[in-house]
């Protein structure tokens, strides 16, 4: 199918996220203050959304700690910057098992299986606008470690979104998650249009060659909206990708540390390298005021 570029463009900026990359940077916000200044900061140079995770202050290891992502809320509601907020809903679907020859009993040290009232627990307090919602299980980099989003438990979650009034934000990691996407809003779970983002060259899903990402693109319907990204030094390239391929982008520390090789970055330079990208495209970076409109959300107000 001809590409038709995406003439107006919002960025996504994903602050933190849950790797093991705190000790990696001195930029990877920790503390509840620290993320939302990060996003804020983020908001400042362009990102329309900002979307969250929430880590322990002291040890930087990703928490799903109510406290810290009613902290971050609060604080990101109360500046003096337009936002929409963006929630993790993925904690809490970790299974780590054991070796290949004993796979049971399960690691304890990483397996954090909850159910779908607690996993959403944080949503229904803070009700950001948007909250994820990854719309698969999948094989990660590590050995033993699967991210388990059953087809029960997705429909469980996304139907809890959508009685939220909160717009899940569908994280496709591979081909069957965006059939599965579908699936859900043929059922009624999920409203149309829907929302995705692509996440490519994620081990083990979807690479990030292009031939992989424009199957991925043609698997979005016409009338829903997407973002894009990869990771590293993929992310910038990705940023343009996406934009010709007709989605928007989304860039952040959660996906890559760097600016170029060597350099640190902040969440603020990302969001800045990625706007001058899509800018120099000819297209224009749409604030969120404007997102709002195209998504069909409603601002929250600070209580």
């Amino acid at each position: 199918m001809p590409l038709t570029m995406n003439r107006d463009v919002f960025i996504t900026a994903a602050v933190t996220g849950s790797g093991a990359t705190q000790d990696k940077s001195p930029h990877v916000p920790r503390s509840p203050k620290e993320i939302a200044d990060s996003a804020i900061d983020a908001a400042r140079a362009g990102a329309a959304i900002v979307h969250c995770h929430v880590r322990d202050p002291k040890t930087g290891a990703p928490s799903r700690d109510p406290g810290y992502y009613r902290e971050v809320t609060e604080r990101i509601r109360a500046a003096d910057i337009d936002v929409i907020l963006n929630l993790t809903a993925g904690m809490g679907g970790d299974i780590v098992f054991g070796s290949a020859e004993a796979p049971l009993p399960l690691n304890p040290a990483g397996t954090d299986m909850i159910g779908a009232t607690e996993r959403m627990a944080h949503i229904a307090d803070c009700l950001p606008e948007i909250c994820t919602l990854d719309c698969g299980t999948m094989n990660f980099a590590e050995a033993d470690y699967v991210m388990t989003n059953t087809p029960g438990m997705l429909r469980t979650m996304g139907q809890m979104m959508t009685d939220l009034g909160v717009k899940p934000e569908i994280e496709a990691f591979d081909t069957g998650h965006l059939w599965f996407a579908k699936q859900l809003v043929a059922e009624g779970i999920l409203t149309s249009p829907a929302l995705v983002q692509l996440c490519m060259g994620v081990p083990w899903g979807a690479p990030n060659d292009l031939n992989t990402f424009m199957a991925m693109v043609n698997n979005v319907p016409e009338d829903w909206n997407w973002s894009a990204f990869s990771l590293g030094r993929d992310q910038m390239p990705f940023v343009a990708a996406s934009v010709l391929a007709g989605g928007n982008v989304r860039v952040g520390l959660e996906d890559n540390l760097f600016l170029k090789k060597g350099v640190l970055a902040t969440n603020a330079q990302l969001v800045e390298r990625a706007a001058g990208i899509i800018e120099r495209m000819g297209a224009n970076v749409i604030g969120p005021v404007a997102v709002r409109k195209k998504l069909g959300l409603t601002k929250r107000e600070p209580k």
